[in-house]
């Protein structure tokens, strides 16, 4: 269950709060938001190893690519389109949660839908704060499918489209959904994995071509896939303690890049959380749908 993988720091970004890394492939590069202490998207070439940065004006959940072009990106209050190109920044939908709740990662169906979720800003000083939740974008407006939600992480889609991950946090479980291809309606919620007592938290994860479930154990310092029907497979230590969230990438999609934090969560003295770290896993990714709208 437990598996030896070499783990290099890629990238020395030091970032306070690296999030949603996403592979793209046109670009043969690596994407991915610091979200806050400062709020910036980063992009990254390993080939060349040139690196671009744009700073954002409010903390930053996440982002997904635009199949016309430029990035979705999702700001604490509302869904912007970004040119990086021109640093142009636009307003798309206003969020529909309170002040306190900001708009977190996000990720596209199979059929450019996007699905985001909140993070709620009392959490977690006040451990019963659940302001937040999960919601699909429908046209201009922010349709709320999954409520009661502190912190939204885990959000991820199996390879063939028909099943939701999410993490209903402060619970230390995922669950998965059905998603009707067609309509986008969600159903048959159940619970995927459980997290037991004393193991870091759920984080970041995303999916390979078999299926597997990934997820970052911020705060335990782990990697970890699940199959399809929620079975732990196996267990990846990391030399760093604040994994934050996974993505395949490279030219052969086979590289797991891996975001971290330097918040105080997990156990210290390992090598320092904030860059960007890789693995060969031994499995291949699924590159991300681009949003349709």
């Amino acid at each position: 269950m437990i598996k030896s993988v070499e783990v290099v720091r890629a990238f020395d970004a030091d970032n306070h709060l690296g999030e949603t890394p996403v592979w793209s492939v046109g670009e043969q590069a690596l994407w991915w938001v610091n979200c806050e202490q400062p709020a910036e998207i980063h992009r990254w070439s390993p080939e060349t190893d040139a690196h671009d940065f744009w700073p954002m004006p409010k903390r930053t959940g996440g982002f997904v690519f635009k199949s016309s072009g430029g990035l979705l990106v999702a700001l604490s209050d509302g869904l912007y389109d970004f040119e990086p190109g021109s640093g142009a920044l636009s307003l798309r939908v206003a969020s529909p949660l309170p002040p306190h709740v900001g708009l977190h990662e996000c990720q596209c169906d199979r059929q450019g839908r996007l699905w985001t979720g909140g993070f709620d800003h009392h959490y977690p000083a006040d451990r019963s704060a659940s302001d937040a939740g999960y919601f699909r974008l429908d046209g201009d407006r922010l349709i709320p499918v999954v409520p009661e939600v502190a912190v939204a992480n885990g959000l991820a889609i199996s390879p063939d489209g028909l099943t939701l991950y999410a993490h209903p946090s402060p619970k230390r479980e995922v669950h998965a959904f059905d998603l009707d291809p067609a309509t986008g309606r969600l159903s048959n919620r159940r619970t995927f994995l459980t997290l037991e007592p004393g193991f870091g938290f759920v984080d970041g994860a995303t999916v390979d071509t078999d299926g597997g479930y990934w997820l970052a154990v911020v705060g335990a310092g782990a990697l970890r896939r699940y199959t399809p029907d929620g079975a732990l497979d196996l267990e990846i230590p990391l030399p760093f303690s604040n994994p934050t969230k996974p993505a395949f990438g490279g030219p052969d999609m086979r590289t797991l890049y891996v975001t971290s934090t330097k918040l105080r969560i997990g156990e210290e003295g390992r090598q320092a959380n904030g860059g960007i770290f890789a693995l060969r896993p031994g499995y291949a990714g699924v590159p991300d749908t681009y949003f349709a709208g």
